[in-house]
Parts: C-alpha cells; structure tokens; sequence
C-alpha cells in the first residue's frame, strides 16, 4: 500500500526546475517507492548493486548513459560512483530541467562527490521516515511548526486540533516510523528493525568503513540508541564499549553518513564562556532505539527510564520532517547554560527565536517554561517569539504570558 508523502510536490518542483535531484536518506524511507511512483512511467529505471555491475555501468559509463533516454531514475547511485562525472560533463553540455533523478543512502563518497563536483548543477532533497500527518493520511494538512512559523498568533487563536492518529503515544514511539512497520503485525516490529540492523551493518557499515568488530559496531549503535537526546562528550562516547575517542568520533560519522543519527548544534550567542557548546544527539528512530534497548512491548515504555528521551527523539524528529519540505529550512538548535537553564529546540527564521521545550507529561505547568525564561533573561536583545511545550496533550492552553503548552500531534491549520 502506497503512502502519500509531504515531499511530492516539492520533489516535482525541483524536477523542473533543476537538471539533476538527489534523493538521499536512510535506508527504507520510501525513496524509491517515491520516485517509482511519480515517475515509473516517464522515466526509466536502473537499480543498482553493490555485487553486480548492472548494465555493466562502474566498467562503461559512457555506454550505459548512450543506451538510456533521460528522464532516467537512478537508484542507489553509491554503488556506481563511476557514473558522477559522466553525469556532470553530460549536465554541462545540456542543462534541460528532469534529467536525471538520483537516489542515495550515505552521505560520505558518492553523495558528497555530487555534492562537490556538481554544485549547481543539482540540488538535494532529503527523505525523512513518515511523519504524523503521513501516518493518519493527512499529508494536505499544514504541519504544526510552518504554521507557527508563518504567525505565533494566527496559530494559537485558531487552536487546531490533533491529527487522527489510531496510535496512542507508546505504540508510536515504540513501532517507529519505517513505512513497512506501519503495515507488519505488531508482534513483528522487533524483528522488523533486528534484520534492519543486521542489514545496515551488514552492508552500508562494511562499506563505508574499516571496522575490524561489526559486533562491537553492533553494541556501539545500541549505546547510541541509549543516549539520544542528549548532549554528546566525544572523550567520553566509547570509554564503555573500550574505544578510542578517536575510533568512538568516526563510527559516529558512520551513522550521521547512514542517516541513522543526526545532531542539533548548541546556540550560544555571545555568552560563549556560559554557555555549554556540546551537540545534542538523537537516532533517527524511536523504534529501531526500542529494539536496540530490548524494549518488549509499547506499554513497557511507560516505566521506561528513557521515555522522556523516547518521546524528545520522536519529536525533534517530526519537527525534522516538517521543516525538511521549507525553503529556506530555519536554523535548528538547542540551549544549556551552565546554571542550569535549558531550552531542547530553538528554531531560527529570519532574525526571530521560536522556543521549544519537549514534554513528556499529561499535565505541564508553568514551571515547564522556566527554560525558555532563562534563555529570554540570557538575551535580552534577541527578538524571541512566544514559546512552546510540546506535550502529549489534548488541547492548547497558556502556561505564563508568553508561553503554551501545545499537543505534539496537533493538525496545524
């Protein structure tokens, strides 16, 4: 069953707009499923191997390209990076929007030689798992974070309500957001995301990198599904597993290169000698992080001692999806002051502060907005919008004069 995504219309813009788009994002998001179905009858379509020399396209370029008519998919183009040059001298010498549409899973080599060698000649566009209004089939919905972009007040007078998701908050974060978990029975879910790890390692790790242990990798990847959310120490990250804080930062890049791992940099201002500067990371899937701690079931979650971790990673994760379609997309960061002041989201767009902080609580109240309060005394020149308390929650309501507690999965307009 197809799942209608957020990024089809901006993905058709981009073809005819540019000559070359790229489709990069984990593995399993549904990038070519996408492509396939906006584009199977326009263009053809090549799969590649990382075995098998398809077309023999790594040995001849030339060749493949001369046998093919443009529009043309190709999909996991990291396991032909002989294609990019070709690709490039062929961008040159004719620069016809909808070429070529390009799909990838890592962000190091191939994706970076695009990146590099054909800068504006293509433009990226980065395919995130499903979001809420993908789950509840309400992708026409203007997401929550656009809408309070667009107008703070405009968005809170009109108090919107929630998606219609049939999950409730445990089952969510606890099935993750994989377009085939949505359509496996739930007694599977840990074997779903088990093989999905087994794969990744299997085949992108081994790839990507000289790691001598994939089974150290293994327990490494889990440690990291433990400590989302949370600021990253570097010397510190593989003192557990006994790694180098050398060998620890690269396997990291793994992940970041992999899309199973992303991080929000620290916002400090002019405060730098107050302000911690560490990157708060998270994994890219609440559920692929459940199978990772051994989480059995959705209800366990409720006594979990990660559940406030679950619930932040699942929402900085959706907000990650709703900006991924804006252009340009704001700046994203989070703030910690050594006093003790902490923000989990702030949101940059055009000179003006959006606040958020992530909740996972029924009931919050005002003391909730003590961060954002701290983060508004540290600056008082800094033009600062009403603030957020992302909460599982059924409906808006004020928390102090500027802030409000607002459901996660709110519909938007």
């Amino acid at each position: 069953m197809y799942i209608n995504r957020i990024a089809s219309n901006k993905l058709l813009k981009l073809i005819d707009a540019f000559s070359a788009v790229v489709i990069s994002g984990a593995r399993q998001v549904g990038k070519s499923t996408l492509v396939e179905h906006l584009f199977k009858e326009k263009a053809d379509l090549v799969v590649f191997d990382p075995v098998i020399d398809i077309e023999n396209a790594r040995r001849d370029p030339e060749l493949f390209f001369n046998n093919h008519r443009t529009p043309i998919i190709l999909d996991e183009i990291q396991y032909a990076p002989e294609l990019i040059p070709v690709i490039k001298r062929r961008v040159d010498q004719d620069r016809s929007p909808g070429q070529y549409i390009i799909t990838g899973s890592q962000q190091w080599g191939v994706l970076k030689s695009i990146s590099e060698s054909m800068a504006g000649r293509a433009v990226f566009l980065d395919l995130e798992s499903l979001s809420l209004s993908e789950i509840s089939g309400k992708q026409d919905v203007k997401a929550l974070i656009p809408s309070w972009l667009d107008s703070p007040t405009d968005f809170l007078l009109a108090s919107p309500g929630r998606l219609p998701v049939t999950s409730t908050l445990y089952e969510l974060l606890w099935t993750g957001s994989m377009p085939e978990s949505r359509f496996i029975d739930q007694e599977l879910i840990p074997d779903f995301y088990s093989a999905y790890i087994r794969t990744y390692i299997e085949r992108d790790v081994r790839l990507l990198a000289n790691v001598s242990d994939f089974q150290v990798f293994g327990r490494f990847l889990r440690l990291m599904a433990a400590l989302s959310a949370q600021e990253i120490n570097y010397s510190q990250l593989g003192r557990e597993l006994g790694l180098s804080p050398k060998t620890a930062r690269k396997w990291l890049e793994i992940l970041v290169a992999t899309f199973q791992w992303f991080e929000v940099p620290a916002y400090s201002g002019n405060t730098i000698k107050r302000i911690s500067g560490k990157p708060k990371g998270y994994i890219a899937d609440t559920g692929l992080s459940c199978t990772s701690q051994a989480i059995s079931t959705p209800s366990a979650i409720g006594s979990h001692p990660n559940l406030g971790a679950l619930f932040e990673t699942a929402v900085v994760g959706e907000i990650k999806k709703q900006i991924s379609i804006l252009s340009p997309r704001p700046n994203l960061y989070h703030w910690r002051s050594h006093g003790g002041g902490e923000v989990d989201l702030i949101l940059e767009r055009d000179a003006l502060f959006y606040p958020i902080e992530i909740k996972a609580k029924s009931n919050p109240f005002r003391k909730d907005t003590s961060g954002i309060s701290s983060f508004r005394k540290t600056y008082p020149n800094l033009k600062i919008e009403k603030g957020l308390v992302l909460c599982p929650i059924d409906r808006i309501f004020q928390l102090s004069d500027l802030d409000y507690a607002v459901p996660w999965d709110i519909a938007g307009e």
